[in-house]
């Protein structure tokens, strides 16, 4: 039951209104108990998993010979991961001469454009641009 505590300055003169009552009493319910935000967020940005590709991206990185050696790969992961951070949902990751349209909310590469090939290529449907 909480206690209505009445606007003194809406209550007419002789209504009976003793004083103002006390607050109700703090509820003793607590947080749910498990890891904090932080807690959270740095370990989902210390362990980075490796993007998947669809089809279609795994067909352009083989067409265009675009290089996909441990190093990009890890800064591929870490494009995405800080466009995450940021609350991107489809960004353009640049890694040296290679642009790769990923989506990342399902941590995959769409597709991948080699330098030679991006002077032809519009990039739409993106929310941001990292450059990694």
């Amino acid at each position: 039951m909480s206690s209505v505590v009445p606007n003194v300055a809406l209550v007419t003169p002789g209504a009976g209104v003793v004083g103002p009552t006390a607050p109700p009493a703090p509820s003793t319910a607590t947080a749910a108990a498990g890891p904090s935000f932080a807690s959270v967020l740095a370990q989902s940005t210390t362990a980075l998993q490796a993007p998947t590709f669809s089809r279609h991206a795994l067909e352009r990185v083989n067409q265009r010979g675009i290089p996909l050696d441990q190093s990009t790969m890890q800064r591929l992961a870490s494009g995405m991961a800080r466009a995450a951070t940021k609350g991107s949902r489809a960004s353009v990751v640049f890694v040296d001469n290679t642009a790769f349209v990923v989506s990342v909310p399902n941590n995959t590469v769409v597709t991948a454009v080699g330098s030679e090939h991006m002077r032809e290529h519009v990039f739409t449907n993106i929310d941001s641009a990292v450059i990694a």
